[in-house]
């Protein structure tokens, strides 16, 4: 029952690096930090038959031979091809070097930049992920990215040894077409190496040019076997939904469109058998985690219930969960039980508030634990995905008719007896379809002409204030008071109109406040620092000492007037 200690909902929040995908990566799937890149993501259409050409990678070790998969990466092959023949990738290091892994490059911070920002850097631009089936083999050739699916941009992998939990989760997009490029990978691996995995010696592993030739032109280059492929046990359906069924974990559901999906694989105590990570809100990544329990001591599901309570109760004694509730009820036939709570995480040097709900379900052999996690004013927002992978839920060993019958069950006691199996006094956005709660600001703007003004204001504070760690700690500790009574002040504008437009006059000087903020270019946590400063103190300037002076002005007056009579 390890997965009963903690639900794995801790979120990708915004934080440093092109993460690759070693076992510790994976782990950290839903517990590392999330870097949102700047810039547009882009699409390509493929110029040329790319099969037929290779890219002639030198470097003081060897040279490397890479040939392509178009027909599987069309878009990550271009863009490798475009980044190669603009110079892109010239001077640039192989960065990061772990042996019996991979061999990591394309960072262009590395031409000259401070190694500590190695693995940062990227082009201006990023592209959308085109996972495949291809292995994670030796000699394959994948694409870095962030936890953010479509963040890729110039940094590349080559594989070392076989490191087949990457499958599925990064893009493959080519491989080492020789055998001597193999004795250059290895060269290139035994390295000596220091911290962050950097080599200790860079120019041994600088890359002088990389040239796209044709392949039929490459000496040693035989013609390859097709690649090894996994079995999917994903498939999009029509309209972008993924279905999900294994006939290993005996179970199939519908996860959302647009999420990625994906078995992290128990590298990790507490990793889920599955997971999906949506796109990136406000700085965070909805997240809905499966785990699939062997159920060997028959355990009923008071006593599973009973002990994950027993688990959370540290966390409820010390307050760290602010809320918490429970409810029975059934799943795909199964009898259900359904936690809820509201939880005050920490992350390296930043602490946020998650919501998360657990819906235990007990089946005949195993136990089921589906979860979804998001920051508190988003919940709301993403909890209909959720709810439409708990109705599509099914443990494959049922029989149609027992399967129809639970699945009619379910929904009937989902909508009669309790209209909604998950409820949350979380703050939700305004225009969502929660009952009550919510950001002050975007309820008092809702539906003005202040509204795309609150939206530009939310993409100044993911894109420039979230991207300084001064800016993460600053919006850490003000969502902390922030929303101790933001969502008390929204429902009083929902219930009072007039309120509303009190509190929409009030903020207005505000809004036009930070809006400053995207007249200047925030490069450092020292600027970040001074204009964010300056801002409140304009603010602190406009909202206290003004209408104190303007008090103390009119009492004078008052005085004044009473001396003369």
């Amino acid at each position: 029952m390890a997965f009963l200690r903690r639900p794995y909902h801790v979120l990708l929040l915004k934080g440093p690096s092109h993460m690759y995908g070693s076992s510790t990566m994976i782990a950290s799937a839903c517990t590392a930090a999330l870097l949102v890149l700047a810039g547009s993501s882009m699409a390509y259409a493929q110029e040329g038959d790319y099969s037929d050409v290779a890219a002639v990678i030198e470097t003081p070790m060897g040279q490397l031979v890479i040939e392509f998969f178009p027909d599987d990466a069309p878009n990550h092959v271009d863009n490798f091809i475009m980044l190669a023949e603009a110079g892109f990738y010239d001077e640039t290091l192989f960065h990061r070097i772990i042996p019996n892994f991979m061999i990591q490059a394309g960072d262009p911070n590395t031409v000259a930049g401070d190694p500590n920002t190695w693995g940062t850097g990227g082009p201006s631009h990023t592209v959308d992920a085109e996972f495949n089936d291809i292995k994670h083999d030796r000699g394959i050739v994948s694409m870095a990215r962030s936890q953010n699916p479509n963040s890729a941009g110039s940094q590349f992998f080559i594989v070392h040894q076989n490191s087949n939990f990457l499958d599925g989760q990064y893009t493959v997009f080519g491989r080492l077409a020789t055998e001597s490029s193999f004795e250059t990978l290895d060269r290139i691996a035994a390295v000596t190496t220091g911290m962050a995995d950097r080599p200790v010696e860079p120019e041994q592993v600088r890359i002088t040019t990389v040239s796209i030739v044709d392949r039929s032109g490459v000496s040693g280059a035989p013609v390859l076997p097709t690649p090894d492929r996994v079995e999917s046990a994903i498939s999009v359906m029509p309209g972008g939904e993924q279905h999900y069924e294994s006939d290993d974990l005996g179970i199939a559901f519908t996860a959302p469109a647009g999420w990625l999906l994906q078995e992290p694989g128990r590298t990790n105590p507490i990793a889920p058998d599955v997971v999906a990570v949506g796109p990136v809100t406000d700085g965070t990544n909805p997240q809905i985690y499966v785990y699939v329990v062997g159920n060997e001591g028959q355990m009923s599901l008071d006593e599973i219930v009973t002990s994950r309570m027993a688990d959370l109760q540290g966390s409820i004694d010390d307050e760290t969960i602010t809320q918490f509730s429970e409810k029975s009820g059934v799943v795909a036939g199964l009898p259900a039980h359904v936690l809820e709570a509201t939880e005050l995480i920490t992350i390296g040097n930043r602490t946020v508030h998650v919501t998360f709900t657990e819906v235990l379900i007990l089946g005949d052999e195993n136990y089921y634990s589906l979860s979804y996690a998001n920051i508190p004013m988003n919940f709301r927002e993403e909890l209909p995905k959720f709810e439409k992978v708990l109705e599509s839920f099914v443990v494959l060993g049922l029989t149609d008719r027992e399967e129809a019958a639970g699945q009619v069950e379910s929904q009937q006691q989902l909508d009669e007896e309790q209209p909604e199996l998950i409820t949350t006094d979380q703050p939700t956005e305004a225009g969502d379809s929660g009952d009550g709660g919510g950001c002050l600001i975007a309820t008092a703007a809702f539906g003005s002409e202040m509204a795309p003004q609150v939206q530009a204001l939310r993409e100044l504070r993911d894109n420039t204030v979230m991207a300084t760690q001064s800016g993460q700690a600053f919006m850490s500790g003000f969502n902390t008071i922030y929303y101790s009574f933001s969502p008390a002040v929204a429902d009083l504008e929902r219930e009072h109109p007039e309120f509303q437009e009190m509190v929409r006059a009030l903020i207005t000087p505000m809004l036009a406040s930070l809006s400053l903020l995207a007249t200047v270019d925030i490069d450092s946590d020292a600027e970040m620092l001074a204009y964010g400063s300056a801002v409140i103190l304009m603010n602190i300037g406009m909202y206290v000492a003004a209408p104190v002076a303007a008090f103390v002005l009119a009492g004078r007056t008052l005085y004044a007037r009473r001396s003369r009579l």
